[in-house]
């Protein structure tokens, strides 16, 4: 499969982050950012495609914006970040990258996954 996929989990309650706002953007040669797709995680945390079908998986800078505020708000909770970004490269031969995301209120990592 070609393209970029997410997973989100939410480490202080130990399940999956559901129904939260996921942005992909692309940074072109000038700088500025383009949204190149959008998604809601599902039950299960993910989302397995954020490309837009027909979309190539292009080389360069990508950045995807988790919507943390809006969904710590809904269940309640506060919390230190309202958006989470994580900037990644993408290179020539690249065709698929996985980029998980640990979330909690006060903080969140981020790993390469598989």
């Amino acid at each position: 499969m070609k393209g970029i996929s997410t997973h989100v989990l939410d480490t202080a309650r130990g399940t999956p982050a559901r129904d939260l706002g996921v942005r992909l953007e692309r940074n072109d040669t000038s700088g500025q950012w383009w949204v190149v797709g959008s998604a809601r995680t599902g039950n299960d945390g993910r989302c397995s495609q954020l490309l837009p079908q027909g979309e190539a998986l292009l080389p360069g800078i990508y950045r995807l914006s988790f919507d943390t505020g809006t969904y710590y708000a809904t269940e309640g909770v506060e919390s230190l970040y309202p958006v989470v970004q994580v900037t990644f490269s993408v290179a020539e031969a690249e065709s698929h990258l996985h980029i998980p995301v640990l979330l909690s209120p006060f903080g969140y990592t981020t790993y390469r996954g598989s």
